[in-house]
């Protein structure tokens, strides 16, 4: 039973991210047991001293509950990123570049002292790590060939065995078949995906992927489809072509300042300072990408620029539901009130309020300001300003009820409140309403 009840939990949960979280969670998500418990704490107070409310139940209104609360979460991670959530480190993020984003894209992850010395790197990649991919026999859209039976294949990957069963029936076709096993497959996650490739002639052949990249020492395929020994009847393998690799799984190969390395996969870290991502091979021998850090003027602005695209980005998602919710335009105003205060020091730094509430970035302006002697008091404001926005963002995430459409019902008795799981309630049982 309690099996049961952590697969439904898992089910709602997945549901949950794909339906209203599809960006997914970063490790600003994580939390120690302290912060949990100060959440803990507030949530208690919050639902003591609730009135007890008649909440809009309709459809409309549970997605506007979690997506405010997934919006909020988004642009906190935003401001995270961007040197932690600490005051004195906000903003302070160094911005990587690349000097030749075809061959390599590059983060910065470190977390050294101001004083620190960063070195750069020159990279040249001779060649991109690749997935192992096998490609089916390309059969017309006619009648199975196979007797109408119970078959079942074996694949073998990252040293486990999965069997698949599945059932032909009299009259079922190559292509119903195919795309029964994509999905199969797909659906399994075992690190394999799918799907239907046509040869142009109305003929088709299964597609089978991994989704790793390379190669381990002494390994010589990422994974190995058979029929050999299985449960069910055998042959479909062979018929099908299954086993047939068209697309070896290869590592990457790259020259590090000077040095020969190889990676299984295309992303990879150095020296615990940059995340890089291959794209793609060197036109020419000597053809490099440098990658390196930004310079602190460079740095800032480009943060600067991030937080008020995440800004951007939460007011417009609350703008589309308006017209329908109240606490829409609520936390609208709210969000507008927090930028008013700021208004004469975001002249300063070319940072402009439209009418729609959202930022308008004058380059030239803030780069400006960065070169200016007055910098460090002047880029203060902007700082503030995203403390600011956390901890409205840390309100709404905490009570996203309190935008939601609802009539006040009874307040509690004054000087004898106490504490209730009701807020928080409402909003846990919207994710098994909209999955049951």
């Amino acid at each position: 039973m309690a099996y049961n009840n952590s697969i439904a939990l898992n089910n709602v949960y997945n549901y949950y991210l794909t339906t209203y979280a599809p960006k997914g969670s970063s490790r600003y998500d994580t939390h120690k047991k302290s912060e949990l418990r100060n959440i803990y704490n507030s949530i208690v107070k919050l639902n003591k001293e609730s009135p007890l409310y008649k909440l809009d139940s309709s459809k409309e209104s549970k997605s506007f509950a979690v997506g405010i609360k997934e919006d909020a979460r988004e642009l906190r991670n935003v401001i995270a990123s961007l040197g932690g959530l600490d005051e004195e480190k906000i903003l302070n993020k160094k911005a990587s570049y690349s000097s030749n984003e075809d061959i390599a894209t590059v983060a910065f992850i470190g977390d050294h002292p101001e004083d620190a010395r960063i070195p750069s790197y020159d990279i040249e990649v001779q060649a991109l790590a690749s997935n192992q991919v096998n490609t089916g026999t390309f059969l017309p859209n006619t009648k199975v060939q196979l007797p109408p039976d119970t078959y079942s294949f074996d694949v073998h990957i990252n040293d486990l065995n999965y069997e698949f069963q599945y059932s032909i029936k009299e009259g079922e076709t190559h292509r119903s078949i195919q795309e029964r096993l994509a999905k199969l497959v797909s659906n399994a996650e075992i690190g394999l995906e799918a799907d239907i490739v046509e040869d142009g002639k109305g003929n088709s052949a299964l597609r089978l992927r991994s989704t790793a990249e390379g190669l381990k020492e002494k390994q010589s395929s990422i994974f190995l489809v058979s029929d050999d020994f299985t449960s069910k009847k055998s042959g479909s393998v062979s018929y099908f072509g299954l086993d047939q690799l068209t697309g070896p799984a290869a590592n990457a190969e790259f020259t590090l300042n000077g040095k020969k390395l190889t990676s299984q996969s295309n992303n990879f870290t150095i020296d615990n300072l940059f995340e890089v991502t291959l794209k793609g091979v060197s036109s020419a021998k000597g053809d490099t990408a440098t990658i390196g850090l930004k310079t602190d003027v460079e740095s800032l602005t480009e943060n600067v620029g991030a937080l008020v695209k995440g800004y951007n980005s939460f007011i417009e998602s609350m703008s589309k539901y308006r017209d329908n919710f109240a606490g829409s335009r609520k936390l609208l105003g709210e969000m507008r009130g927090i930028t008013s205060r700021y208004h004469s020091q975001f002249d300063i730094l070319g940072l402009n309020l439209t009418e729609k509430g959202t930022i308008e970035i004058d380059k030239g302006d803030l780069k400006h300001a960065a070169f200016s002697e007055y910098a460090k008091e002047d880029f203060s404001a902007i700082r503030h300003f995203a403390n600011t926005l956390v901890r409205k963002m840390d309100q709404v995430s905490l009570n996203p009820m309190d935008y939601v459409n609802k009539t006040v019902v009874a307040y509690k008795n004054p000087g004898k409140n106490y504490a209730t799981p009701y807020i928080t309630s409402a909003f846990s049982g919207m994710l098994f309403n909209s999955y049951c």
